[in-house]
């Protein structure tokens, strides 16, 4: 018997899932942060342009999903972050969105900006994307600012009952002077670069661009290792957002995070496992030289890793969404989530994603069967 308890839980999997798949996507916007880096001549750039820009609106589309995901089986946390915290997530849209432009006018005639120009808009959507997007995930961990204030849905008005609102004038972008918060913000962008080198190695045949990743992946590496083990280890050692199962009532707990991880103690070794394989392909890369297929491994264990992180931030009667304006106002998978039937109903269709994950599986692989190269520059590109 499928229990409502179930459903809850399946659907924040899955949301969770859909993040982890985001950040590995992100390699797009690691890669383009570093156009001008790995590509030095015009040549040079068009390749790195190239590989990236049959990739983009994998990454597009999975953030829009990823959106939808939440806002049908918890739309609470929908209403109050993207509806209270909106300048954040609208920064972060407007930055999508120039990458979009870039790519589809980079060198038509109708472009009065320049190619430059559009190159310096993917620049800037590689750095502001992934590192505001770490910036909102770990807000799941360090709190927002907003008030729920659910007996308003008893009130109408002209505008309709409005149950979430942010406890300040900031909208969101007060997540971004919590020191944590960019801390994990920043290793979100280093780790896109270093997916991003990786997979431009792989796809892009030619040895300039392959030898300056190789150099740029060890800085990109060092950095982001500080920066992510600094954020996991005080993440663990931290009070948590414990609820109670019987009451619903949200309280602080010493090391909640750490207390996850043992309780759910398979998740802990799908994170060493997902740590190991980073490791592995990063370091196998810097040691080989003719080793390009880092991406692979080292794309599964952020995927798993994150994924995890994100597990434990919802699941074990935690507080996904905790708020530090009023403790009790924090989002559980339990207050914040649709009806059963929902749930229930697009359980169903949820089904159908590992067809659709075939499905992208086989155009990724005819996109990159063929590396690019010099040659098909010459022959004309995409970008």
């Amino acid at each position: 018997m499928i229990t409502y308890s179930f459903l809850q839980h399946y659907w924040w999997f899955l949301v969770s899932l859909l993040g982890a798949l985001l950040v590995f996507l992100m390699f797009v916007q690691g890669a383009n942060s570093l156009i001008f880096s790995l590509g030095r001549t015009p040549e040079e750039q068009r390749m790195v342009l190239n590989s990236t820009g049959r990739k983009w609106e994998l990454t597009f589309t999975t953030l829009v999903t990823f959106g939808g995901a939440f806002f049908a089986s918890f739309p609470l946390f929908y209403s109050t972050s993207f509806g209270g915290a909106y300048w954040l997530w609208m920064i972060i849209l407007f930055s999508f969105v120039l990458q979009a432009v870039s790519y589809e006018f980079q060198n038509k005639l109708g472009n009065f900006l320049g190619a430059r120009t559009m190159k310096w808009f993917l620049v800037l959507n590689g750095i502001l994307g992934p590192l505001l997007i770490g910036g909102a995930v770990a807000t799941f961990f360090n709190g927002s600012n907003f008030l729920i204030e659910k007996g308003n849905l008893m009130v109408m008005d002209g505008a309709g009952p409005i149950i979430s609102r942010w406890a300040n004038a900031s909208n969101g972008l007060d997540a971004l002077l919590d020191p944590w918060n960019l801390v994990l913000g920043f290793a979100v962008f280093y780790l896109t670069r270093i997916l991003g080198i990786l997979y431009v190695m792989n796809n892009v045949n030619d040895e300039n661009i392959r030898s300056r990743g190789s150099v740029r992946l060890l800085g990109c590496t060092v950095v982001f290792l500080i920066l992510f083990l600094a954020f996991l280890v005080r993440t663990l050692l931290k009070d948590g957002y414990a609820v109670s199962p019987d009451s619903g009532l949200i309280m602080m707990e010493p090391m909640k995070y750490l207390h996850n991880l043992l309780a759910m103690w398979p998740l802990l070794i799908i994170l060493l496992v997902g740590v190991v394989m980073v490791l592995y392909g990063i370091i196998k890369t810097l040691v080989s030289k003719t080793y390009i297929r880092g991406i692979w491994p080292v794309g599964i264990g952020v995927v798993l890793v994150v994924l995890v992180l994100l597990l434990i931030a919802g699941w074990n009667n935690t507080a996904y969404y905790p708020s530090n304006a009023d403790l009790q106002s924090s989002l559980t998978i339990q207050n914040s989530c649709s009806s059963e039937f929902t749930l229930r109903t697009m359980a169903v269709v949820s089904l159908l994603i590992p067809f659709v994950l075939a499905y992208i599986a086989y155009c990724w692989y005819s996109l990159d069967k063929k590396k690019i190269d010099k040659q098909e520059m010459q022959q004309g590109e995409l970008y």
